[in-house]
């Protein structure tokens, strides 16, 4: 579970004990701080190492051509380790301030001109976007990690769908697997491409279906 400070309710504390390190790309071994909150941890290296490896492979290692939305942001290791492996565009939504602080100072520590930070809520600023995105000049991997037991997948993957490029790749985590039956209506535009599962956690790679 990457990030968002106020997942299940958890409450932030002031101290930042925790952290992260970024897994490759030319600010491999660096370490980010991560708010600390209760019953939070970022995502596992080993989950991080595992999803890098799909989308390289499926990007047949062209990183530098890969335009980054990172949602619920939160410690933003998702979308570091993106541009740190050469994603020219990376933009971070986050709603929460503290974690939009430490974002910045994450930013400014690694001189990474190449990410924007954004506040606010996910769904407003992702409905901002979409009207002047298209699958022409939309993101070519976007990261969603939201809150658990809020819906947000229901509200947010339509609105993520006209984001993406014709070929882009959605990566999701989820309390529940997007694999099997009796999958929610939003599923339905999409194929799951990659997943695995840590813990009590499900994450996925999704491609649109039939983009030939």
């Amino acid at each position: 579970m990457s990030k968002t400070v106020r997942k299940h309710g958890a409450a932030v504390h002031s101290r930042s004990a925790h952290q992260v390190r970024i897994i490759g790309g030319q600010w491999k071994r660096t370490p980010l701080p991560v708010l600390e909150a209760e019953g939070l941890r970022p995502t596992p290296d080993r989950v991080r190492e595992t999803v890098f490896n799909w989308v390289t492979h499926l990007i047949d290692g062209n990183w530098e051509q890969v335009s980054c939305l990172d949602l619920f942001a939160g410690s933003g290791a998702l979308g570091f380790e993106a541009a740190s492996r050469g994603a020219p565009r990376v933009v971070m939504v986050e709603n929460h301030t503290p974690a939009v602080r430490q974002l910045e100072a994450n930013k400014e520590k690694l001189q990474a001109a190449q990410v924007e930070i954004q506040r606010g809520d996910a769904l407003a600023l992702l409905q901002g976007l979409s009207t002047r995105t298209t699958t022409a000049n939309g993101f070519n991997l976007i990261f969603i990690d939201p809150p658990y037991h809020q819906n947000w997948l229901a509200k947010i993957m339509p609105v993520c769908e006209q984001l993406l490029a014709t070929k882009g790749l959605m990566y999701v985590e989820s309390e529940h697997s997007l694999e099997g039956d009796a999958l929610p209506d939003w599923m339905v535009p999409w194929e799951v491409v990659r997943a695995d599962k840590a813990g009590v956690v499900f994450y996925h790679l999704l491609q649109r279906k039939n983009i030939g």
